[in-house]
C-alpha cells in the first residue's frame, strides 16, 4: 500500500523497470502488457522520467495491450495514443516490437471483432508454445480496476468476462465510454507470468475488497486477473481502506 496516487505510480515504476531488466538478463527480450487509466498512463510518465530508465535495453521489448478503445487511430482516447505520447515516443523502443491493437476506422472499419480477431493472431504468431493458450509470453501484465470491479474491458455479468476459448474479444455496449472497446479475456490474462493491479482512491475500496476477498470473476472480472507466477495488488491508502486490518 503506498500513501497516494503519486507514490504509488512512482513505485510501480521503479518495480517496472526492474522486472523488465530481470526478464532481459534472463530471457534477452522482455516483454509487458500496458494497461491505460489514469494510474496506468502515470506510471510509464515516471518510467519515462526515471533515471534508471535506460538500465532497460528498450530495443528489445515487446509492448501489448490488455485493452484499447475503438476509436481513430491516433485518437487522444486511445490507451496507444496515450502510452506513446508518456513513454514509448521516448525510448529506442523498436516499431515491430509494438503490438497496438487496430483502430477503428482503418483496416477493419467499425468492426471490433473482426480487429479482436486480429489481435489473437497476432499473439498467436509468437505464443508461447509451454502453455495451452495461444499468447506470447508476457513476462508482466498491467491492469487496473474499475469502480465497478471491470479490469481491461471486461466488465461484470458480461458474456466478455465468462470466455474461455477466445484470447481477445470484441466487447460492445460497455457501461463507461466509448461503448466499444477490444479486450484480452481471462485466459490470456490469465497466461501472463506476473499480473499487476493498480488503482487509487476510495471509489475503488469496495470493489479491491470483494476481489481479494473471494468474489467470483463474473460479479467482480478484477478477482479473475491472476498470474501464473505472481498477483501483485497496488493500491494506494484509499483504495485499500476497506481491506481487513493487516492486509
Amino acid at each position: 500500500m503506498h500513501a497516494t496516487g503519486e507514490l504509488l505510480a512512482a513505485a510501480a515504476a521503479a518495480r517496472l523497470i526492474t522486472r523488465l531488466v530481470d526478464a532481459q538478463a534472463a530471457y534477452g527480450v522482455a516483454s509487458v502488457v500496458l494497461t491505460g487509466g489514469r494510474t496506468g498512463i502515470a506510471v510509464l510518465e515516471q518510467v519515462r522520467d526515471s533515471p534508471a530508465r535506460d538500465a532497460v535495453d528498450w530495443a528489445n521489448v515487446e509492448v501489448f495491450w490488455g485493452d484499447e478503445r475503438f476509436l481513430p487511430n491516433g485518437h487522444p482516447d486511445r490507451n496507444e495514443t496515450q502510452a506513446r505520447r508518456a513513454l514509448l515516443d521516448h525510448v529506442g523502443i523498436s516499431p515491430e516490437r509494438v503490438h497496438a491493437m487496430a483502430p477503428s476506422g482503418g483496416r477493419f472499419d467499425d468492426d471490433a471483432d473482426a480487429a479482436a480477431a486480429h489481435y489473437a493472431e497476432v499473439l498467436a504468431a509468437t505464443a508461447e508454445h509451454s502453455t495451452d493458450i495461444a499468447v506470447p509470453h508476457f513476462d508482466v501484465l498491467l491492469l487496473g480496476v474499475g469502480e465497478e470491479g471491470h479490469t481491461a474491458s471486461l466488465f461484470p455479468d458480461t458474456p466478455y468476462v465468462q470466455e474461455t476459448e477466445r484470447t481477445v474479444v470484441g466487447v460492445h455496449d460497455c457501461p463507461k465510454p466509448p461503448p466499444t472497446r477490444v479486450s484480452l479475456t481471462l485466459p490470456a490474462i490469465q497466461a501472463a507470468d506476473e499480473v499487476w493491479l493498480m488503482t487509487t482512491g476510495a471509489a475503488k475500496a469496495k470493489p479491491v475488497a470483494a476481489a481479494l476477498g473471494g468474489a467470483k470473476p463474473v460479479d467482480i472480472p478484477a478477482a479473475g486477473a491472476r498470474g501464473r507466477h505472481r498477483t501483485l495488488w497496488l493500491l494506494d491508502a484509499e483504495a485499500a481502506s476497506a481491506l481487513p486490518t493487516g492486509s
